[in-house]
């Protein structure tokens, strides 16, 4: 059932690489609907979202900010997404949220590395979108050779739906090609004026229209019709309602363009946000079962969990019901019931307290003392798990130790509090040294994580040098290894007999079990047990201790004992025959490499290449455009550890670069713990 008000809301995310505008393209959104009164500048520091600290300080988004605002008798709950790699866990969980997203490109760059990244994450949670091309003001900047790269990189069909006026600093305006009206900015307005497409534009902007609507008639089976009856053209309630609907599905991506900076298409692109982009009772039923009803049982996710002055806040997306203060909810994941104090909208760091809050709306609650990011909350008496956020795997290691004794205790406490908050940090004991260990998804994630440390917490911290996180895997494996665990110590026994054989799985896969085993040599119960076994050998391979990947190992044949043969046994057995295994085939040691993309000037491409080479690094593409060089290259991650410094001093500071994880490769023979 949709409620009134279930479909004037717009639940979207900024998705973008570093410095593509993202943050000024929110902050513009707050600004023209009236949500903040003064423009927020990046370069200033007086960005609404970027409140923490350090995301001043660094100039990048580092946490997810929810904001609200209301445009054209519409709610928008928007959530400015980090664009550095070692925070896509950040986008990650945002992303399980939102039913919409605006992708920022920049308009000389195009597309770039954590673009395509943050684009195939919304690819993976089928999160309609529209593309923004921002920065047409740019020395360079091309529209429509960022569309392109939107069509060769990202493999969509872009929809341009505006044409620019004027070029680079000339940048006024933009020709609405579904309308066919002008819309124009004098210097320092914030809003725009309409008016007639200008003359010098009125053929290309004839012939964009018609290219627009032939591809949409392509794709569009309403709109073929009306395209091939009606004299070959399409009305504009007909184009917009076709737009509408490719975006929905996803078969196209309708791309606007402007600046943001200059205050430039932003107005056009809100429009765009309200008329394309899906309501909570657009998107399929969560789960296949639960559709955006606000009668339905009490139904959220829990996304993030935020520790302020004020108290623990959980940000949740409901998704069916409604809760209001002094509620009573369930957490489906531990089975404890929670009561909810408080219900927030937040705008970035402040809130505002409401009654209540209904399907498809985003807000943070206080009370929930131990839920987790990924957590479901729902009706005590309609129990529903709701699938969680995916977190990745941490690549990247540093020890962190309190200088001062007395502070260890409140060193643990605060390392818990984080991992609370950030689930994509791992902190663990080393059994060797004793040393406590952060793990995170890359150098400036831990940076990050260690500032916070000392700056929130207040606490003195040393910390050892990164450390990457190796795997071993399997190159030539064995056959017929038998294994027999037999234990007898004067009650009942053990008894486990197993014979595996162990091969490489292809290039991507971890892990793969299967059983041979006929005639009921080994009932179900056990298989399932030596499965299990196998799988904790994994936690530590023969080479140096790293998790074990890419293994197949198949069970051929084995024996029980009528007494001494259980699921404890025969898990043992599979655990030391899967380790024997390994010791006796033939193991490569793998190590992280992350892509990398570094823009320098053209007179500095030389060092760069020589710089790559003694990291490891394997170029894999080159381009030049003017007077600008992008190097493309795979590079080990632990070879890229202080390389911000070094491209600096090498470009006289005028370099810069990106990276994005690539999986594992083989490493050399020697490297640090293997």
């Amino acid at each position: 059932m949709r409620t009134p008000d279930s479909t004037t809301v717009r639940n979207l995310g900024i998705l973008a690489h570093v410095d593509a505008g993202k943050t000024t393209v929110t902050e513009r959104f707050l600004y023209l609907t009236g949500a903040v009164h003064k423009r927020g500048e990046v370069h200033d520091g007086t960005t609404v979202t970027d409140f923490d600290p350090q995301e001043r300080d660094r100039g990048i988004t580092i946490f997810a900010a929810a904001v609200s605002c209301d445009w054209a008798g519409h709610r928008i709950n928007l959530i400015d997404t980090p664009g550095h790699v070692d925070f896509s866990d950040e986008v990650e969980r945002s992303l399980r949220v939102l039913d919409g997203a605006v992708a920022v490109f920049d308009a000389v760059a195009g597309v770039e590395p954590q673009s395509e990244s943050v684009w195939r994450q919304a690819d993976r949670h089928g999160v309609p979108r529209l593309a923004f091309v921002n920065k047409l003001d740019r020395a360079g900047a091309e529209l429509d050779t960022a569309v392109e790269s939107i069509r060769t990189r990202l493999g969509t069909v872009p929809l341009p739906v505006q044409l620019p006026i004027g070029r680079e600093d000339g940048f006024t305006g933009v020709v609405d090609l579904v309308r066919m009206r002008a819309y124009v900015w004098a210097d320092g307005a914030d809003t725009y004026t309409e008016q007639p497409v200008p003359e010098g534009l009125r053929d290309e902007a004839r012939h964009r229209r018609r290219r627009l609507e032939e591809t949409v008639a392509e794709l569009h089976p309403g709109a073929l019709e009306e395209f091939c009856g009606e004299g070959s053209a399409l009305s504009e309630g007909t184009l917009a309602a076709a737009l509408r609907d490719l975006t929905l599905s996803g078969e196209a991506v309708v791309v606007l363009c402007g600046s943001a900076y200059r205050n430039r298409g932003i107005e056009p692109l809100l429009d765009a946000v309200v008329a394309y982009l899906p309501a909570p009772p657009d998107m399929p039923p969560v789960r296949g079962e639960i559709p955006a009803d606000p009668e339905a049982p009490f139904t959220a996710l829990a996304f993030k969990v935020s520790a302020t002055a004020t108290g623990r806040m959980t940000y949740v997306r409901v998704y069916a019901g409604t809760i209001a203060k002094g509620d009573t909810v369930l957490d489906a994941v531990t089975g404890r019931t929670e009561r909810i104090a408080r219900v927030l909208r937040v705008q970035a760091d402040r809130a505002t307290e409401v009654g209540t809050a209904r399907a498809g709306d985003i807000v943070a609650v206080v009370g929930p003392k131990t839920v987790r990011a990924g957590a479901t909350l729902c009706a005590p008496d309609a129990p529903v798990v709701l699938e969680p956020p995916t977190t990745a795997d941490p690549v990247v290691s540093v020890a962190v130790e309190a200088r001062r004794g007395t502070d260890t205790g409140r060193l643990a406490t605060a390392l818990a509090r984080m991992t609370e908050e950030d689930p994509s940090l791992v902190v663990r004991s080393d059994p060797e040294t004793g040393q406590t260990v952060l793990s995170g998804l890359g150098e400036l994630h831990l940076e990050v994580a260690v500032e916070k440390l000392r700056r929130d917490r207040g606490l003195d911290v040393t910390v050892g040098r990164p450390q990457v996180a190796y795997r071993e895997t399997v190159t030539k494996g064995v056959t017929g290894l038998l294994y027999r665990h037999v234990k007898q110590d004067g009650g009942a026994g053990q008894f486990a007999h197993v014979v595996i054989d162990v091969k490489p799985l292809p290039e991507g896969e971890e892990f793969a079990f299967s059983s041979t085993v006929t005639g009921g040599r080994v009932p179900q119960e056990y298989v399932r047990a030596v499965e299990a076994g196998c799988r904790d050998a994994l936690v530590e391979g023969p080479l140096g201790g790293h998790p074990v990947t890419g293994v197949r190992v198949t069970l051929t044949d084995g024996a029980t004992h009528p007494k001494d043969s259980s699921e404890m046994a025969f898990r043992t057995a599979g655990r030391f025959a899967l380790r024997e295994a390994l010791r006796a085939s033939v193991m490569t040691l793998l190590e992280p490499v992350a892509e990398v993309s570094v823009t320098v000037p053209a007179e500095s491409v030389g060092a760069v290449l020589g710089d790559l080479a003694a990291r490891r690094g394997r170029v894999t593409d080159q381009t030049t455009r003017s007077g600008t060089a992008v190097v493309a290259a795979t590079v080990p991650l632990a070879e890229l550890f202080g390389y911000a410094s070094r491209l600096r001093g090498r470009t006289q500071g005028r370099g810069t670069f990106t990276t994005r994880p690539a999986g594992y490769a083989a490493a050399p023979d020697r490297v640090p713990g293997g």
